[in-house]
């Protein structure tokens, strides 16, 4: 099984955790709950299937494309959307994959400790966004090697 799905705008990462001071309760920022629900809503209006079996090892593929600066030339700007010139700023690559798979939890998989293999890239393009691929990696031996 293999399912793909779009979250529209500029990506976000997973932010640390806050404390509250008076309290002593750690919470989780705005923007991190509201991304983290942007991404559950897209995952269930565009895959519109039964989560990933229990215990079932998958793959978690990511390509978060950055929206091109205003600032920038035309010759940088080619060589952002060619590829020659990928983002170097925040939000981190770990911080990104880590919102994307905590967000799916219980969603489209029991829990993303099932996740064995993964990749994530940062481009640039006209269109901000993050494109997101989860499949069934095959216990099959030869597809394996």
């Amino acid at each position: 099984m293999r399912v793909e799905f779009t979250v529209p705008g500029e990506p976000v990462g997973k932010g640390r955790p806050r404390f509250n001071r008076y309290s002593g309760r750690a919470f989780t920022p705005d923007k991190t709950v509201s991304y983290e629900n942007l991404v559950k809503i897209e995952y269930q209006m565009q895959c519109k299937n039964d989560p990933f079996p229990d215990k079932t090892m998958l793959r978690l593929y990511i390509k978060a494309y950055f929206g091109i600066p205003q600032s920038a030339s035309k010759k940088v700007r080619e060589a952002m959307l060619s590829g020659k010139q990928q983002p170097v700023k925040k939000p981190d690559l770990d911080n990104i994959y880590k919102i994307v798979a905590d967000s799916l939890n219980q969603i489209a998989y029991h829990d993303d400790s099932q996740i064995v293999d993964g990749k994530i890239e940062k481009l640039y393009s006209e269109n901000p966004r993050i494109e997101v691929m989860i499949e069934n990696i095959e216990t099959d031996s030869e597809d394996r090697r």
